[in-house]
């Protein structure tokens, strides 16, 4: 996809791992993505029993049209991983979709079947994270390589979104984020 082309102006993404990946985290700032950039919005999650080290995943709507549900069966990007989150989600994301796999924990996403017309990206989103000084952030590597293939907003949207949800507690978070996001969007 060329640098000024713009997917699509409705996303229904899920995000899913393990808790404590980051994937409800990387789901609020592409949905503070679209709320500064003026879109209707949804943001949904939901946890598994164990909470950190159990299934986790949210699903995130935007669009220019009111939503009439947060919940998602049949997304057209998919932020994945782990194995689970691949043989889960991966079947249902539309002909034409996006699926961004961490090859880290998702080492067999090549045996999870694809609807025709869906381009899957795989990288080790985690080895990478960590090769980079920048641990616990494959999740923004993640959804940099998500906005890389489909635009879902403007990139000083995207930043400005990013330093919205990083709390001011943990601002010294800001950059390492900065820079995973930009690592992603280079893949």
């Amino acid at each position: 996809m060329s640098d000024t082309s713009i997917m699509t102006r409705e996303m229904l993404c899920v995000l899913s791992g393990f808790g404590g990946q980051g994937l409800l985290f990387a789901g609020k700032v592409m949905a503070n993505a679209g709320l500064i950039d003026g879109r209707h919005v949804s943001w949904m999650p939901s946890y598994g029993p164990e909470m950190r080290g159990g299934t986790a995943n949210c699903s995130v709507s935007l669009s220019d049209e009111a939503i009439g549900s947060p919940f998602i069966t049949k997304p057209t990007a998919l932020i994945a991983m782990n194995q689970p989150s691949v043989e889960k989600f991966g079947p249902s994301v539309e002909p034409g979709g996006i699926v961004v796999i961490d090859t880290t924990l998702a080492m067999n996403a090549d045996d999870v079947a694809l609807q025709e017309g869906v381009a899957k990206f795989e990288f080790p989103a985690t080895t990478m994270a960590e090769e980079n000084g920048l641990k616990g952030l494959a999740n923004i590597i993640c959804l940099g390589k998500l906005w890389k293939e489909t635009r879902f907003a403007d990139w000083d949207v995207l930043i400005a979104a990013l330093e919205k949800c990083v709390p001011a507690k943990h601002r010294n978070l800001l950059e390492p984020n900065k820079r995973a996001l930009k690592l992603g969007s280079e893949l």
